[in-house]
């Protein structure tokens, strides 16, 4: 009987090795980037079209909408590109400015809580508030988002400007339920404090740095124009 004679294996050099790993490696970083590249565009409308919900669920009166930001000379300008802190002025439907939507953030309990609120001119109040981004525990800390009286703290957080101009006349600040007892006090959640004080601070830091600023500033901002309504086809 004659035996088969051994089949030869060719070694794999570490230089081949190392070249095919590279070149997966390239293959990958070059499919992520054209992933990304193909989807920004529709994940950059997505959140415009998030954005301009939010906004309008916090300031429903408003009928027309212009972002604006800080030019380098500290003044409010209209600006197309979305910045990293986005402000809306809101007018009504004859082009008055009715309010202002802001952002605001600071640290909650496990992470970073993101808001957008509500500012009215005519009441010097926030008067609405929505929960952007927020990673507290299930059923604790997420009431914020869910508790009818915390959210009806938002109908009229009076946020007047001092007579000096330097900041809230009052400042925000949450306190335990049910000992609310001042229009600028949020009213907290129990069993929720740490997320709820968060709110607290962060609209408070936030409200002290541009309600004062709105205040001086936004009524030199002219209302947008109407978008054009599609004509309608008549009937035959």
């Amino acid at each position: 009987m004659n035996t088969p004679a051994p089949v030869e294996r060719k070694q794999t050099s570490a230089w081949q090795m190392y070249r095919a790993i590279v070149g997966i490696g390239a293959f990958c970083a070059l499919l992520i980037v054209g992933v990304f590249k193909a989807t920004a565009p529709q994940i950059k409308i997505n959140q415009e079209r998030f954005l301009a919900a939010a906004v309008s669920r916090v300031m429903p009166a408003a009928e027309l909408t212009s972002m604006v930001a800080l030019d380098d000379n500290g003044q409010l300008v209209t600006v197309e590109e979305t910045p990293d802190r986005p402000m809306f002025l809101g007018y009504d439907a004859d082009g008055n400015l009715i309010g202002a939507v802001l952002t605001g953030a600071g640290m909650g309990y496990q992470d970073i809580i993101r808001v957008l609120y509500a500012y009215s001119f005519g009441k010097q109040a926030i008067t609405g508030m929505m929960v952007l981004e927020s990673k507290e525990t299930p059923g604790l800390g997420d009431k914020v988002e869910k508790e009818a009286h915390f959210i009806a703290n938002f109908e009229a957080l009076d946020a007047r400007v001092a007579p000096d101009g330097s900041g809230l006349a009052n400042a925000i600040v949450t306190v335990k339920q049910g000992e609310k007892t001042e229009p600028w006090q949020i009213d907290g959640i129990t069993g929720a404090t740490i997320t709820s004080v968060a709110i607290g601070d962060l609209l408070n830091a936030s409200a002290q740095e541009w309600v004062p600023l709105l205040e001086q500033q936004a009524r030199n901002i002219p209302a947008p124009e109407p978008e054009p309504q599609p004509a309608q086809e008549k009937e035959e």
